[in-house]
């Protein structure tokens, strides 16, 4: 889908939206070095539904991967693809692996 200026638009969610915050800032590093067209950002957990509309991809923290199935089913009818971040990326707050595998996931890789 994407934005009107053809932006692949991605928010992260955890508990509160703080380390998914860092790992939104490391993400549009990565992207702005590369020249990707991307929207990152980050919240809470449970603000997820005001976004599902405005949004291609949904990472959630690695804590919630048991929740992806659920959130999935939530956001099916606006299209957006859903997956756990990568603990080990996470912990590395690696936000080039993390933004490539949200990329991958965007356009049906993973």
């Amino acid at each position: 889908m994407a934005d009107e200026n053809g932006a692949t638009r991605i928010l992260l969610a955890c508990g509160i939206g703080a380390s998914t915050g860092f790992m939104a800032a490391s993400m549009r590093k990565y992207a702005k070095s590369e020249g990707l067209n991307v929207t990152i950002s980050a919240v809470s957990k449970s603000e997820i539904m005001d976004y599902a509309d405005k949004i291609d991809v949904l990472l959630l923290g690695p804590h919630f991967a048991s929740e992806v199935p659920a959130v999935q089913e939530q956001v099916k009818p606006y299209g957006v693809k859903v997956m756990a971040i990568d603990p080990d990326d996470y912990a590395a707050l690696d936000g080039e692996s993390i933004l490539e595998d949200a990329i991958d996931l965007y356009e049906g890789i993973l």
